[in-house]
């Protein structure tokens, strides 16, 4: 594997890190990886669906904003959402420049489910599978796309997660192309507090759900 790590000029100038790690012979398959604001790509999460997207042949590429650095203090929700649309955007554009990508899996969690529904409006990703890992599901657009979206998706969230409501959950059930579980008692980490071997049980449930997807 080749591990590639670069910078880009986002909103407003800022520096947004991004890794590709690519295998040796060239792939047609990229994976995206858009993480929350505390929840990074090291995460067991997003950990173990590299490993398992690697495997599949897929590159992977993982988005490594940093949102929770002092540059953006001042920043309240509406501004963090314009500058997660252009800074995924800003990294993507340069990633798919060449136009070698022709398959495509997106998996964001929480604020990178923002992203997320925005590049669901990329040409190149009409064929995408997505994977919506605890999506902010109580903000209007994130639940509009996941309801109206015809991406073959996947979606994870626990009903103590501060993002849930039974009503809007039911929703999701409108989309034929959506496949969506409820675990019980898992908060926004997709953790059970104070279990940490329920919570690995739950890892693993999440993981093999995404190997057969």
């Amino acid at each position: 594997m080749n591990m590639q790590k670069e910078l880009i000029k986002g909103y407003k100038d800022l520096d947004i890190p991004y890794s590709l790690i690519s295998h040796e012979e060239q792939s047609n398959k990229l994976a995206i990886f858009l993480p929350g604001a505390g929840y990074t790509t090291q995460r067991p999460l997003f950990h173990y669906s590299e490993e398992i997207l690697l495997k599949k042949g897929f590159n992977v590429l993982n988005v490594n904003y940093r949102y929770n650095d002092a540059d953006y203090d001042s920043f309240d929700m509406d501004e963090l959402s314009t500058a997660i649309k252009l800074d995924v955007k800003t990294v993507i554009d340069e990633v798919l420049k060449d136009g070698a990508y022709k398959e495509f899996y997106l998996i964001g969690k929480s604020l990178g489910t923002i992203a997320l529904c925005t590049e669901l409006e990329r040409a190149a990703f009409k064929d995408a599978k997505v994977v919506w890992l605890t999506p902010l599901i109580h903000r209007d657009d994130i639940l509009d796309k996941m309801v109206r979206s015809t991406n073959k998706g996947l979606s994870f969230i626990g009903d103590n997660d501060y993002c849930y409501s039974e009503e809007r959950y039911k929703l999701l059930a409108e989309n034929p192309h959506l496949v969506s579980r409820l675990i019980p008692n898992v908060d926004h980490s997709m953790e059970y507090k104070g279990d940490p071997f329920k919570s690995i049980d739950t890892l693993k449930s999440i993981m093999e759900e995404i190997n057969q997807f």
